[in-house]
């Protein structure tokens, strides 16, 4: 088993950064609109960076391996039960149970598993195939229903021109498929770009926990702090208070019980079912070999992406359940991931 020390190493950037943000937020050194420009920033400009260069730069053929289907079941099965638990027990309407979907399956791959993967298992290989599947088939299927949602059927089919994310994943599989590379100076000016995407991400985060004390009692801060400083959006549901009961099943709890009751949920869905999903499918029906089966379990059992928290601020549906999942998967994880190890290591 791994010790704290070499996990923690992983995990301390996302809060340092996220404490950093709160710190930002709590001040207000960078004014009310800062964390919808910086969030804007991450879509719109420095994740479409980043992912056209991984994708133009990873052979499109790598997440086709059993060690991928097994990740793939254990995913569809964990954003199936979100999605379903957010619509029949939480009354989440379809774009907003899309993110419940996503912060229930959808993993932090990238600035998180490949320092876990390298700690555990002395290889983050299997890092580029999870991300390309999730790029390329989870996101464009979730956006779609958040565009639908906002926009109208007619505007979701021309969704991959107008959404950075998919027309720059497009592109870079484009990329990848030619072999096609940018000019020196362009790939240095994206790389940079792209760099910001993770560390702007995490302080966005941070800032959105700070609540001030004008936020009314019972609503929830995410949401509210969205139609507050970007007026555009359409009014989230489960900010209205007289939307609370039926959001929550109409149980006499109020709205905070039902809030920590979803949040834990989704946690639960992507820490223990995921994985386990995962699991089932590679041990059982794979029959992967140990090494393969511990790769993609641990994978199956990282936290939720913090992209999904961007997601869910750009579209303007549940931010503060996107929020909290991040957060509070990613505490969770520490122990899950230790103990996945633990059990699952070859020399066990």
């Amino acid at each position: 088993m791994p010790s704290l020390h070499p996990l923690l190493s992983g995990f301390a950037p996302i809060w340092a950064l996220t404490g950093v943000g709160y710190l930002v937020g709590r001040s207000g050194l960078l004014g009310p609109q800062a964390e919808a420009v910086l969030s804007r920033f991450v879509f719109h400009v420095a994740m479409p960076a980043a992912l056209f260069l991984m994708i133009g730069r990873t052979p499109l053929d790598q997440f086709a391996n059993p060690s991928m289907l097994a990740f793939a079941a254990g995913t569809a099965l964990a954003v199936g039960i979100g999605t379903l638990v957010a619509h029949r027990f939480f009354g989440r309407p379809p774009a907003e149970r899309a993110i419940g979907g996503m912060a229930a399956g959808y993993v932090n791959s990238a600035n998180l598993g490949i320092p876990v993967a390298m700690q555990i298992l002395g290889d983050a290989s299997f890092a580029a195939p999870v991300v390309l599947f999730q790029t390329l088939l989870v996101t464009p299927a979730v956006l779609t229903v958040l565009d639908t949602g906002r926009a109208g059927l007619r505007a979701a089919l021309t969704l991959p021109l107008r959404n950075p994310i998919l027309l720059a994943a497009a592109l870079g599989a484009a990329a990848s498929a030619g072999g096609w590379q940018l000019p020196a100076e362009l790939n240095r000016s994206c790389e940079l770009l792209g760099g910001a995407g993770v560390p702007t991400a995490l302080v966005a985060l941070g800032m959105s926990l700070y609540r001030p004390s004008a936020d009314r009692p019972g609503t929830d801060s995410g949401d509210a702090a969205l139609r507050a400083t970007d007026p555009r959006r359409a009014d989230p549901v489960g900010t209205d208070p007289r939307g609370a009961d039926r959001r929550f099943g109409d149980r006499g709890r109020g709205r905070r019980p039902g809030r920590y009751a979803e949040v834990g949920a989704a946690v639960a869905i992507k820490t223990l079912i995921q994985p386990l999903g995962a699991f089932a499918t590679g041990a059982f029906l794979l029959h992967l070999p140990a090494h393969q089966l511990l790769t993609v379990v641990l994978f199956s059992a990282l936290p939720t992406a913090q992209n999904v928290f961007v997601y869910a601020r750009e579209y303007g549906h549940a931010a503060a359940l996107a929020r909290d999942s991040v957060l509070c998967s990613t505490l969770v994880s520490m122990a899950t991931l230790s103990a996945v190890s633990w059990v699952l290591s070859p020399g066990h």
